[in-house]
């Protein structure tokens, strides 16, 4: 499976549920969407932002999953455009000791999927991909935020990062970081190839990378 990391980020490095990019990043991001046959956030981005994951002139793209991840259960719920598509509900997954209260929570409205935790406490994203696999998904967008970005990366499963550099600055030392976990990635670092680099009249770069495994 195809796996990629998507996020405009600040020169220095930080996310934030605020829209940072143009015009033109939102269209980069749902023509990505419009690609992949899946999306993932991590909670704490839903909990912070409503992405409601639109393709296109603001289509929901038809047999398209969308999903969230949290291991601790605490999803927000009210007031959600997330879960508003009733005809299309979203993919959450848990672990095995929340699942019976967000079912409850959520009945018809989204789709509770167990996986397993690692000894490391997080969940399994390797044991999402073979929920995505099973579903006939054969490319998955991952829209962050930062730990679930270090998540995927630690388990070897992301193939490309497309990173919008927006030009602004943070300097907020408590603000959400691209790729925030708790060791590094790589000796000492994660090697990456650029695939493509545009700088557009807004400031922005788009940069396209491709993992080395």
């Amino acid at each position: 499976m195809r796996v990629i990391i998507i996020a405009a980020v600040t020169v220095c490095g930080r996310i934030s549920p605020a829209i940072m990019g143009s015009p033109e990043d939102r269209t980069l991001l749902e023509s990505l969407r419009e690609e992949t046959g899946a999306s993932l956030i991590g909670a704490s981005t839903l909990r912070d932002a409503d992405p409601e994951m639109r393709g296109p002139r603001s289509r929901v793209l038809a047999g398209r999953i969308r999903s969230v991840i949290s291991a601790s259960g605490q999803i927000p719920f009210k007031d959600k455009k997330f879960f508003s598509e009733l005809n299309t509900p979203p993919v959450i997954f848990c672990s095995e000791e929340n699942r019976a209260a967000l079912e409850s929570i959520y009945n018809r409205r989204a789709e509770v999927v167990v996986l397993p935790r690692l000894p490391q406490g997080g969940l399994s994203i390797t044991s999402a991909l073979d929920y995505f696999k099973g579903r006939g998904v054969d490319s998955l967008l991952i829209e962050g935020g930062g730990k679930l970005n270090y998540a995927a990366l630690h388990e070897e499963l992301v193939d490309e990062i497309c990173l919008t550099i927006t030009p602004k600055l943070s300097g907020d030392r408590g603000a959400a970081a691209f790729v925030d976990g708790d060791c590094v990635l790589g000796t000492p670092f994660l090697d990456l190839e650029m695939i493509s680099c545009q700088a557009i009249s807004t400031g922005e770069i788009f940069a396209r990378y491709l993992v080395k495994k």
